[in-house]
């Protein structure tokens, strides 16, 4: 198996009537209660997290892109990935990712993501969300009905940029461009890994498995609920005539590591209800916009986690509720180990991407989950599903060939006296 830390960016100083006041944290949550200081503060926290996770041996660290919002502070998740490039070591690069139908035109994404598998060493994971309802079609105002195909269509544009040794002109519905010419062009060939992110639609089911990509299923209501989810996609997978490969699919779990189970309420609770409480206080008006989910899914019987009224994401829960139906993975290594292996093989699932921060959380508290996890619990997991191959991860250039940051400075002279 392998293990990204993947980091949502929450705001952490949300008033605390704030579902009283405001009807949700996307769209238009109003800006005003944005404090630029405080976001300084937290950006670079954030990444500090995510370059520690590198440090102790997470196999990649992850972000992803929302807009106008208060729980993902990621409107572009390529300049995150541009930091870590540079201040990460081994850790993979996971960017889930880009929501290419909002691009114009959408070689954008395929020169950034050439950029970043550049600067990285061949280290990138692409991910290539169609994106949620709020994001694309309230936020950017894109056409709900024409979405998914100006998404398939961003997406050939980008596949063939990156495979292209010649300039090539693009007459697509949606984009037109005379000189198609990528510089750069990925190390990865014939390109970079890619992952699709879902929260449950038969298109993008398909969509995976007739190109063999990672489905990426992105739940906040733990793996329990996500069983109907999964078993339907390896369903899928088998009536498509395509073999079962755990390394295909991936999992989003919220987990919260203490040194003694008896502990993990008291140092965790406290973030965990703001995140479920006040992170994700949604708008029902505006998680699906008519057009949004297609008439297949919904004969399906396919329900996104995200504005399902029936699930409530776990808001008015308790600690123990959230436990027990396994909204989180909490408690010591020991318990945390035995969740997650638990996890992985009900839901067939050989990419895990961990959420050990949640809501409010502080660094020294996150860190010290993260070092728990990453020295108590994954070196006893990854030995799963080793005989299948991993055929959605990077391959990046071997250690000794990539540059390490500083190296073309060594024996520049310094700026003795230089102002602070």
């Amino acid at each position: 198996m392998k293990f990204s830390w993947f980091h949502l960016m929450p705001y952490r100083w949300l008033p605390a009537d704030f579902r009283e006041r405001y009807h949700g944290v996307w769209v238009d949550v109003p800006n005003r209660l944005y404090d630029p200081q405080r976001g300084h503060q937290l950006y670079n926290e954030y990444l500090d997290m995510l370059e520690y996770a590198d440090e102790v041996g997470f196999d990649a660290v992850g972000v992803n892109e929302h807009h106008q919002n208060a729980y993902g502070m990621m409107p572009s998740p390529n300049l995150m990935a541009a930091a870590l490039a540079r201040r990460t070591r081994k850790a993979m690069i996971l960017v889930l990712g880009n929501s290419i139908a909002l691009y114009n035109p959408p070689i954008r994404v395929a020169e950034e993501f050439a950029m970043l598998d550049v600067i990285s060493g061949g280290r990138l994971i692409a991910g290539f969300p169609v994106g949620t309802s709020m994001d694309c079609n309230y936020c950017y105002g894109e056409n709900p009905a024409t979405l998914r195909e100006k998404y398939r269509e961003a997406h050939d544009l980008i596949l063939k940029a990156w495979a292209g040794r010649e300039p090539f002109a693009w007459n697509g519905k949606y984009t037109k461009l005379r000189y198609v010419n990528l510089w750069p062009q990925p190390i990865q060939k014939p390109h970079p890994p890619i992952w699709i992110p879902g929260l449950g639609s038969i298109e993008t089911w398909d969509f995976c498995i007739e190109r063999g990509y990672n489905y990426s299923y992105l739940s906040f209501s733990g793996y329990k609920r996500a069983q109907k989810m999964m078993d339907g996609y390896w369903e899928h997978t088998a009536k498509r005539g395509k073999p079962e490969n755990p390394h295909t699919a991936a999992f989003f779990q919220q987990v919260c590591i203490s040194e003694r189970d008896e502990d993990c309420e008291r140092e965790w609770w406290p973030h965990v209800d703001y995140f479920f409480n006040k992170c994700l206080h949604l708008y029902p008006g505006m998680t699906g916009a008519p057009g949004y989910m297609s008439e297949a899914s919904m004969r399906a019987g396919i329900v996104a986690q995200v504005g399902n009224t029936t699930l409530n994401l776990g808001t008015n829960k308790s600690w123990k509720e959230l436990c027990e139906q396994r909204y989180i993975v909490a408690g010591s290594p020991a318990t945390v180990r035995q969740q997650l292996e638990e996890l992985a093989r009900s839901l067939r699932i050989g990419h895990l991407a961990l959420g050990l921060h949640i809501g409010s959380a502080p660094a020294d508290l996150v860190n010290r989950s993260t070092y728990l996890c990453a020295t108590q619990v994954l070196p006893q997991l990854r030995p799963l599903f080793a005989e299948h191959e991993d055929v959605a991860w990077p391959k990046a250039l071997p250690a000794e060939e990539r540059v390490s940051p500083g190296r073309y400075r060594e024996g520049a002279p310094s700026r003795v006296g230089a102002a602070a």
